[in-house]
């Protein structure tokens, strides 16, 4: 069976490795970048470059955008007519109300959208294990979920609200900074007695993997709001800030990133909070309550 052109507009690292796997799958591929010459490794493997990003749409009856930003997205599909009768699926960073409005221009562009998100890094793009959400038109993914789950065998559709694989991806990807810096400041203190991060590594996966085994609860005491079954309290995390500085003096690491989190913990602490588990911090974070009825991002 033939399958069908698809357009990847975007080449930076993540963009050529989508187009890259749908060449290596025998999709013909069309693509389109700002700087074109970065398309020339793409050509080589056999895709079609187009100067003119009007072009590259008219080429593929469905188009994955994969530019930095829906901003980005927006400004380079102004004005593009082909965009009428096509699908259009976005695999770009951005905010909810940036994906909300993105999906109002290409509605009003005449195309259907589906707003995805990828959750790994380029090089595994076309894993077993690589997982993409999204969230829009429930009929344009089921139309080209055989051809998305070349990007990763793990899809998932989250719902017809167009930003929800915006608010995931921003939802999920708060951990990552953290547990990046938290790494970053683990080898900084091995460093400052000469030893590798690399003697870590294996310490390090544990202790991710039990962190990883407390999610549901965490989550459990989240939704209910009932912040007793963890076991870590709030005052057990305020009484370690001090050891932290002293940590901190010894090993000659900065640890001043941890100012806005103890400070957190400070005010969890003057509330009467510190006896219960650590995830009633979600209530200092919580800026507004939804009144009854309300629907949140409207």
């Amino acid at each position: 069976m033939t399958k069908q052109s698809v357009t990847v507009l975007g080449t930076g690292s993540m963009g050529s490795a989508l187009a890259g796997a749908f060449r290596a799958a025998g999709y013909p591929t069309q693509v389109w970048n700002r700087t074109h010459e970065r398309t020339t490794p793409l050509v080589e493997a056999g895709a079609i470059a187009h100067r003119e990003i009007a072009d590259a749409v008219a080429a593929s009856p469905v188009i994955i955008s994969c530019l930095t930003t829906f901003a980005a997205t927006h400004e380079s599909l102004l004005g593009v007519n082909a965009l009428a009768g096509r699908d259009l699926i976005t695999l770009n960073s951005g905010t909810p109300h940036s994906a909300r409005e993105f999906a109002r221009f290409a509605h009003c562009a005449g195309a259907r959208f589906l707003g995805g998100a990828i959750k790994n890094v380029p090089a595994a793009v076309g894993d077993a294990g690589t997982l993409l959400y999204f969230g829009g038109d429930r009929d344009v993914f089921d139309t080209h979920a055989a051809t998305l789950r070349v990007l990763g065998g793990e899809l998932e559709f989250l719902g017809a609200e167009t930003d929800l694989a915006a608010l995931y991806e921003s939802a999920v990807g708060a951990t990552l900074l953290p547990a990046l810096l938290g790494f970053l400041e683990g080898a900084a203190m091995l460093a400052s007695r000469g030893l590798p991060a690399a003697t870590m590594v294996p310490y390090s996966v544990k202790w991710l993997q039990m962190i990883e085994s407390l999610l549901p609860v965490l989550a459990g005491e989240i939704d209910d709001r009932d912040y007793t079954r963890l076991g870590s309290s709030v005052e057990l995390f305020h009484i370690a800030v001090a050891d932290d500085v002293r940590l901190g003096a010894e090993t000659g690491v900065d640890l001043s990133w941890h100012a806005p989190m103890n400070e957190l913990l400070s005010r969890a602490v003057a509330q009467g909070r510190g006896a219960q588990s650590i995830t009633a911090v979600i209530e200092l974070l919580r800026t507004r309550q939804l009144s009854a009825g309300e629907t949140p991002f409207a």
